[in-house]
């Protein structure tokens, strides 16, 4: 049971990935790497796009948009983790806390929907040629994304004004290297069924819900695919979707396993570890699988370098 002396927190302790000296060390080399890997590649998507007549199309457009949320997305978790993973300060302040939470749930919740939006796209290209500059005109895709930030701004404001609207007692020690809902849950002095059961059907409804949407379209697309009778006919159109594909299996693959998997004693630790695949290795992941996969981003890329090869 509980103990009901409550206490007013003004900061939490977060749990870096090791306490291993030896490790830490190696890890924060690891993830200055990656981070800085990470914002550079997707930068270098956004700029590719901006500047690249070839590419002013809703399929890159939207991949634009999603790189820019994979920017925001490490950026909310990386540098607090590297900060605390040099420094012997682990703190994070509530409100700190309380920001650190609502972004990562608006740019989870939105990165959902932009990947549904990027799938009902190559639907609408490759099921519906004929109408796709009417279907994906621009006027469409602004609402697309649109549609993708209000879902992601719902969700985290439900979530985050559930949460910290609770009181904490005891405890300030948060077992994550990020404010997450399920560790602070547990710091809570009072019952958090209603948490949990919100956090299990809002959570639920976001991301099944995104997958259905993404699933759909890509049974029409396969299927549509092969009724073409010309082998390189199927080949050159599923080549259109091969990056995005790999881009929705790294996330939903990473997320799935998380929030998906049966309990066990090492939860936590194994979350934690975990949670690094979608929080950091995914956003790494997106500028190597649209560049090397994708001809046009790579011609871009090599133009904007300087380094053009005779075939772009």
């Amino acid at each position: 049971m509980r103990s009901t002396n409550k206490t007013t927190v003004k900061d939490f302790i977060l749990a870096g990935l090791s306490e291993t000296p030896t490790l830490n060390i190696f890890l924060i080399v690891i993830f200055i790497l990656i981070y800085v890997i990470t914002v550079l590649g997707n930068t270098a998507i956004i700029i590719a796009y901006k500047h690249s007549p070839n590419l002013q199309s809703p399929m890159y457009y939207l991949l634009a948009n999603f790189s820019f949320l994979e920017i925001c997305y490490v950026s909310d978790t990386c540098p607090k983790l590297l900060s605390n993973s040099v420094g012997n300060n682990k703190s994070i302040s509530f409100y700190g806390c309380v920001t650190q939470m609502y972004c990562g749930l608006l740019f989870a919740g939105t990165e959902f929907y932009i990947l549904a939006s990027m799938a009902y796209d190559r639907y609408s290209a490759i099921c519906r040629p004929l109408l796709y500059n009417m279907i994906m005109n621009k006027v469409s895709c602004m609402q697309l994304v649109a549609g993708s930030w209000l879902i992601g701004a719902i969700n985290a404001v439900i979530h985050t004004s559930l949460t910290f609207t609770l009181p904490f007692c005891g405890s300030n020690n948060i077992n994550h290297y990020y404010c997450d809902i399920p560790p602070l849950l547990k710091l809570a002095c009072v019952d958090t069924k209603v948490n949990e059961l919100t956090l299990f059907l809002i959570s639920g409804l976001v991301i099944i819900g995104s997958f259905i949407l993404t699933m759909v379209s890509y049974v029409k697309i396969i299927s549509t695919i092969l009724k073409i009778k010309s082998v390189t006919g199927r080949k050159k159109a599923f080549s259109t979707c091969t990056s995005h594909l790999m881009a929705v299996s790294v996330f939903y693959g990473s997320i799935f396993s998380v929030y998906f998997k049966p309990k066990s004693k090492y939860e936590i630790e194994q979350d934690r570890v975990v949670s690094v695949l979608y929080t950091v290795l995914a956003p790494l992941l997106n500028p190597f699988i649209y560049s090397i996969r994708n001809n046009e981003m790579k011609c871009a890329l090599q133009k904007l370098l300087h380094a053009v090869p005779k075939k772009c």
